[in-house]
């Protein structure tokens, strides 16, 4: 059957939620306060009808998880007029086996540049971790912003996928403090 990535629908809330919430564990026990570390499964549900929810699938079994919210989903927390990753977990079973890069290539290039036409998107990840920065950064993600939230040092990393929209379009600032 192989690798199958698709939308999350409602009746997988109760397997996403447990993949976040095993794949967030190493982040939840260094006391980095993230959503998907400590959702529970209302919340799951709700992100799944509000935001574009990806998973995917290795024989049937959903494996890995990412989360693109638009900036109309955000609302006023939304801080670049760009979509945002997160929410991104993979089973701990699977790491380091390319899965999340896998699942994040797809969305980055089949979705977000070949489908929705972004010229850019952004995420946010807590600088104390070890090595989140760098693997965004790697990537090809840059930090363009820092805020503190629940006690840590956030920073957003932006990533240009449509270099000439972007340029059309300008650097945009910060839209909104997000506190």
């Amino acid at each position: 059957m192989g690798d199958v990535i698709r939308l999350a629908k409602l009746e997988d809330a109760v397997v996403v939620h447990d993949v976040s919430i095993r794949g967030y564990k190493p982040l939840k026990d260094m006391d980095i306060k993230f959503v998907g570390a400590t959702a529970n499964l209302a919340t799951v549900e709700e992100n799944i009808r509000r935001n574009a929810n990806y998973v995917l699938e290795r024989d049937g079994r959903i494996i890995a998880t990412v989360t693109v919210a638009f900036p109309w989903a955000l609302g006023e927390r939304s801080i670049q007029p760009y979509p945002f990753i997160w929410w991104f977990a993979v089973d701990p079973d699977f790491k380091r086996q390319g899965v999340g890069t896998a699942l994040l290539d797809y969305v980055e290039e089949q979705v977000l540049v070949a489908q929705i036409k972004a010229p850019a998107v952004y995420l946010a990840t807590a600088t104390r971790h070890p090595w989140l920065v760098s693997i965004y950064e790697h990537r090809g993600y840059v930090g363009f912003y820092e805020h503190e939230y629940e006690g840590d040092n956030i920073v957003f990393l932006r990533k240009v996928l449509d270099e000439s929209l972007f340029a059309e379009l300008g650097d945009v600032d910060v839209l909104v403090n997000s506190n």
